[in-house]
């Protein structure tokens, strides 16, 4: 096999090492509340919500030692102990324990941060200037897949069930389980790249750190280059967060952080404690998962591409997804009952505005799927074009305002009703997308600049 060949079956295997272990991970967080309700509560005080705040709390915190714990022990050895510590924070609803269900939730958040570095550090390594782009939309089709093939088992799993035994809940986990140890040790089939593969300044680090074959008189040197790339790399970040550039998208960042709380966490939970859907409506969060699996992918193909090849920006593109997901909350407040959020085990009763429709559900979550993957192509799009010198502490500075908006999020729909938390992200929306409006205004005039300083 050819040296370009042996790159892009890395990428590959890469890809499908994620879409088994998120398959079990995001399915596991899209049930995960419905299931805690189900759970004998003199055993089990743990919330759903609380451990994806915490989750996401953690993880924007970790990004700040990420790239030293990558860069000392590899990507690969990070990749599958990180797995490792995914698998565990499932493992934990076979025989649920409040105390180990938070301590998990802690690991799962540092791990996070350490995986999707090195994730970085293998796709990069794995392509040149020429192949970075296809590579990334190979690894994000592969990813996105994840939405189906786990939701499509709880619906199936669960289908005509109105209440989740502790054996139907056992049989899942210990699935979702099995699933993501497998995606964990797909990643030792991943095989360095040929010495010729020509990485892309600024990786060489995190690479040396991966193929062990410095000489042992230079690894003091080469120990304290990583500890100078790590502190350098974290004064960057510092400096890019108080830029006009970055502060003008720090909303719409934030806001991704609010929407990707609710659908993947809240939206699910809602639909499954409506009892005006039926029997069906524990089947129906897989079902929801997967629209949203569909809006996503479709989604970041066509405007993935259309960003490449629009010669009207980004801002009809963000536009699209802020009228999609007001779409999207207006039915949701007109479809669902506004205590289905923290409503209990048993469900709610109660009735929004309309005669609830299951049609109605499972087109909202396509909207939200697809809205969501407006704003993250252009928010991807608009960052790497703006910080194209200083990518990675951008794109950590960019990881750290959604976690902690997202670990906000997660914390407060614990307690807030339904169209309370519907109100914020209309909100934050629609004020994220006027800012957004104003970067790619810079960002445009900055490209002006640039062509005539290029004259």
């Amino acid at each position: 096999m050819s040296p370009e060949g042996k790159r892009l079956l890395n990428i590959i295997i890469l890809g499908f090492a994620f879409m088994f272990m998120f398959t079990a991970f995001q399915t596991c967080g899209n049930v995960e509340q419905t299931v805690i309700k189900s759970f004998n509560s003199s055993k089990f005080h743990g919330s759903g919500y609380t451990s994806m705040s915490v989750i996401y709390g953690v993880f924007s915190a970790s990004n700040l030692i990420a790239p030293s714990v990558v860069a000392v022990i590899g990507p690969q050895i990070s990749m599958f102990i990180c797995g490792l510590f995914y698998s565990a924070y499932i493992a934990v609803f076979i025989y649920p324990l409040t105390w180990s269900f938070y301590t998990a939730s802690v690991l799962v958040g540092i791990a996070a941060a350490v995986l999707w570095t090195a994730q970085g550090n293998v796709l990069t390594i794995n392509s040149t200037d020429t192949t970075i782009g296809r590579n990334s939309g190979i690894f994000w089709a592969l990813l996105q897949f994840s939405l189906f093939f786990g939701n499509l088992y709880i619906y199936f799993a669960w289908h005509g069930k109105a209440h989740i035994s502790e054996w139907d809940t056992r049989r899942v986990f210990i699935s979702l389980t099995v699933i993501s140890l497998v995606g964990s040790f797909l990643f030792f089939l991943i095989r360095r790249p040929e010495p010729e593969s020509v990485a892309p300044e600024g990786t060489e680090a995190l690479l040396q750190a991966d193929l062990g074959d410095s000489s042992s008189g230079s690894t003091t040197p080469l120990a304290q280059g990583r500890s100078a790339q790590a502190l350098d790399a974290f004064k960057k970040a510092v400096q890019l967060s108080g830029t006009k550039e970055m502060l003008l998208l720090s909303i719409s960042i934030a806001y991704t952080g609010l929407e990707l709380t609710f659908y993947s966490g809240v939206y699910g939970t809602c639909i499954g404690a409506m009892n005006q859907f039926g029997d069906d409506a524990k089947s129906l969060i897989g079902l929801s998962g997967i629209f949203i699996g569909m809006g996503e992918i479709l989604g970041g193909g066509v405007f993935g591409i259309l960003n490449t090849r629009s010669r009207f920006g980004r801002n009809p593109v963000v536009l699209l997804g802020l009228l999609t997901h007001f779409v999207a909350f207006y039915l949701i407040f007109l479809n669902i009952a506004a205590d289905a959020p923290i409503a209990p085990e048993q469900g709610t009763d109660l009735q929004a505005f309309m005669i609830p429709s299951v049609q109605v559900a499972l087109l909202c979550s396509f909207l939200l799927g697809l809205g969501d993957s407006c704003f993250n192509t252009q928010l991807l799009s608009i960052v790497g074009f703006m910080f194209p010198q200083d990518s990675a502490p951008a794109f950590a500075v960019f990881k750290f305002i959604q976690s902690i908006s997202a670990a906000v999020s997660f914390f407060y729909s614990n307690y807030l009703l339904l169209h309370w938390q519907l109100l914020i992200m209309v909100l934050t929306g629609f004020l994220g997308t006027l800012t957004f409006f104003t970067a790619e205004r810079v960002a445009t005039a900055k490209r002006h600049d640039s062509d005539y300083d290029s004259i």
